[in-house]
């Protein structure tokens, strides 16, 4: 049972009974105040801790925001791009999330703590002062009356009389006391209840507020999450393949080094070892100099350095070379000599030493006026395995009659041009095809070669070819537009370049990038992309004359190149470019992260960057051919990849072996070039086709064309270049929105005004 209530009628009886409820009142009371002050305790350590973590949180992030990553070579890919502002991606995140948690802080102070302690001090303080009260005028009144009681009734009336007023006036006082003791004990009974949990319920809902918060900010953070995984994605792509360059670059150089060495019709360089000539009786020294030869000049630049000593480098002498002669042993105790004459110092000779028998002969070849050895071309598999390739008829008719085999026989195999066919049947059937005595068979109709040595063969042949599809005289263009500049920019590039291109390899080129169109549109079987063919086919398709890590770091932006000829190869092959550009390409804009697109994001409780979260089953893929293969989201995405991939490879035998492109699929191929399906707003300041903003809508979401009265909102701000585009902020709706003829435009109201709207800065309502 609970307590007891307190009858003011109690009051004037004032029994032992009554005396124990109000005991029991003041009791509950006391331990009402004991866990309002513990908890106020509590609470100050949980903000100081809660203060604690933030602190530590906000130097995470400071720690992430600081560090950049830096790149092999001198550019990177928009992907590599969207990966390095990542980390500051992750700290504003961060930093967002615990000016959330601050604000939640000075709300639980605010909410909790002050009315907690507020009520404790001043109803159960004002009580406990009562309580004083009472006691005393309890303590007074009894001591009255037993001095009343016990006066003489032989005392004069008079005093008797005043006496028994006096008295009569402090019970009167003492009941008053009592009745407006009671009153206030009962009232902070029944006060207490709300006094104490509303601020208990004010403190849950800011903390369900901050989750709340975060579960907004982790629904804006989706958007950037998915798209960053489509970069890594690509990224790890591209390094599978550059890695597989890599190690076989390494490994050739292993078996024949001197064929590899870092020399040019220009110059030449390496190690020698100088003699340093002293007085006597000191002798002379060997001191070991990095040197470099300009033929033309004759200058040979020496500079000191020791591994040994921490790799400190020492002065640079220079001289100019009037002869160069080999010393014999017979001369000099010691081997590889040469003895070189010097211009610019008469009568002095300069004695070197090489390193070995080969770089005798080498450093011979380049200062005694022979013929250099000139640069490394590259690898010529023609040669290595005995193929004569020629981009000829006889290849034509074999690049076409493969063509014809792979679209009839194979079109949704998985992994096509991924999963490599065994190397002697692949040799044997190149050999047989590209032989003019029998190239008249008919691999559509012949069932003796399996698809994967088709595609094999067809590989092997463009790679078999004297000099690359795309020439070795354009490749440096070719590189170098991948690079830099707008899709759009880049896109004109590469129709330009393409028509630099002799007639031949432009028609060969054109009917293979119609046929990997092909492919790439189905991917949703085959699973190879743009993307992924990218992979496989930028290689192939494009190297440079020499061989180098530098040059393979470079693969990435070969891939680029593939991506935009096979997105666009109607275009491109097609039609004569209507203007070549003379400049270099535009410079690159950097592709605008979610932090460019806050809006005083820190100062608002809830972030404004708000687009609707992606559904990656129904997202408008960038291009015919990149669909997903999946429903995977999220991080699940990375996980589908990983094994399909695995479960390809263990479906090969121990003879076969995969190309470097893994078998996935993604929402864009190549994030340097992007299908005019997705519009560049034209309107976006500033902005060039690579800063676009993913769909905000998903393909359900979208209305149909033929209803005029759905609202639109916009997510991003837009400021109009032309007079039919519309320039609106963040919030803005728009009325009567319609899809535009002009891909990737909406039509809409705005303030009595109708125009254009980029369809991916806008989410329907």
């Amino acid at each position: 049972m609970g307590l007891h209530p307190l009858e003011f009628s109690e009051c004037y009886l004032d029994s032992p009974g009554f005396r124990e409820k109000i005991k029991a009142h003041e009791a509950e009371l006391d331990k009402t105040n004991r866990f309002i002050k513990e908890l106020y305790k509590d609470g100050k350590n949980l903000i100081n801790a809660t203060k604690q973590l933030g602190m530590a949180q906000r130097k995470f992030a400071q720690c992430l925001g600081e560090f950049q990553f830096e790149y092999i070579g001198d550019a990177k890919t928009d992907d590599e791009r969207c990966i390095d502002e990542s980390l500051q991606e992750f700290s504003s995140f961060l930093k967002n999330l615990e000016d959330q948690r601050e604000l939640m802080m000075r709300n639980i102070t605010e909410t909790l703590m002050k009315p907690l302690e507020k009520f404790r001090k001043e109803q159960l303080g004002t009580v406990r002062a009562e309580r004083k009260k009472y006691e005393k005028e309890t303590e007074k009144y009894y001591s009255s009356l037993e001095k009343l009681l016990n006066m003489s009734a032989k005392k004069k009336e008079p005093q008797l009389q005043e006496a028994d007023i006096q008295v009569e006036t402090m019970r009167l006082h003492f009941q008053e006391e009592s009745l407006d003791y009671v009153c206030k004990l009962q009232d902070i009974q029944e006060r207490k209840k709300f006094e104490c949990v509303e601020p208990m319920l004010a403190f849950f809902q800011t903390v369900f507020t901050f989750y709340h918060q975060g579960f907004e900010l982790a629904k804006d953070f989706d958007h950037y999450k998915r798209a960053l995984q489509i970069n890594i994605q690509n990224t790890r792509s591209r390094f599978e393949g550059t890695r597989s360059e890599v190690n076989e670059l390494m490994k050739r150089i292993r078996e024949a080094p001197q064929e590899y060495r870092q020399t040019s019709a220009i110059s030449c360089e390496g190690y020698l070892y100088v003699q340093e000539k002293r007085p006597p009786p000191f002798g002379s020294s060997w001191v070991k100099r990095y040197s470099t030869f300009v033929k033309e000049q004759k200058i040979l630049h020496m500079v000191t350095f020791d591994h040994r000593s921490g790799g400190k480098i020492g002065e640079t002498e220079s001289v100019t070379l009037k002869s160069c002669l080999r010393k014999t042993t017979d001369m000099l105790d010691r081997r590889f000599c040469l003895d070189l004459d010097i211009t610019d110092r008469p009568g002095t000779v300069f004695t070197v030493q090489a390193l070995s028998e080969d770089d005798h002969k080498f450093w011979m070849q380049a200062m005694g006026g022979k013929e250099p050895v000139g640069h490394y071309l590259g690898r010529t598999l023609s040669k290595e395995r005995g193929i004569d390739a020629q981009l000829d008829e006889v290849g034509l008719s074999f690049l076409k009659n493969s063509i014809s085999a792979i679209e009839t026989r194979g079109i949704n195999d998985q992994g096509l041009y991924r999963v490599v066919g065994v190397s002697s049947k692949v040799q044997k059937l190149l050999l047989l095809m590209i032989d003019e005595k029998s190239n008249d068979v008919d691999l559509s109709a012949s069932e003796d070669w399996d698809v994967k040595t088709i595609t094999s063969a067809l590989k092997l042949y463009l790679r078999s070819l004297p000099e690359p599809l795309m020439t070795y005289g354009l490749y440096k263009e070719f590189i170098s537009l991948a690079k830099g500049g707008s899709p759009e920019s880049r896109i004109q590039a590469v129709h330009c370049l393409i028509h630099k291109l002799p007639e031949r390899n432009r028609q060969v080129l054109g009917l293979l990038m119609k046929h990997l169109a092909n492919v790439a549109a189905h991917s949703k079987h085959n699973l190879m992309t743009v993307a992924n063919l990218g992979v496989v086919f930028g290689p192939t398709l494009m190297r440079p004359q020499e061989e180098t890590v530098a040059a393979i770091m470079d693969l990435k932006f070969q891939n680029i190149v593939v991506e935009i000829l096979i997105e666009h190869h109607e275009k491109i092959f097609t039609d004569a470019p209507e203007s070549c550009p003379v400049a270099p390409a535009a410079p690159v804009f950097s592709a605008p992260t979610r932090q460019s697109k806050k809006m005083n994001r820190q100062n608002r409780p809830l972030a404004v960057y708000n687009p609707q979260a992606l559904d990656i089953q129904n997202v408008s893929v960038v291009r015919d051919s990149s669909i997903l293969a999946t429903d995977e989201t999220s991080m699940g995405s990375n996980e589908s990849v990983s094994s399909q991939s695995s479960s390809a490879s263990a479906s090969e035998t121990p003879t076969e072996r995969t190309d470097p492109a893994p078998l996935c699929t993604s929402l864009s191929s190549g994030s340097n070039s992007r299908s005019p399906a997705v519009a560049a707003p034209r309107c976006a300041p500033g902005a060039s086709g690579d800063n676009l903003p993913a769909a905000t809508s998903s393909e359900k979401d979208k209305p149909d064309e033929s209803v005029t009265s759905r609202k639109a909102k916009a997510v991003y701000p837009c400021e109009a270049e032309h007079d039919s585009e519309l320039s609106f902020q963040v919030g803005a709706i728009f009325n009567a929105v319609t899809h535009s003829r002009e891909p990737g435009w909406l039509e809409g109201e705005l303030e009595g005004k109708r125009g254009l709207i980029p369809e991916n800065y806008v989410e329907w309502l």
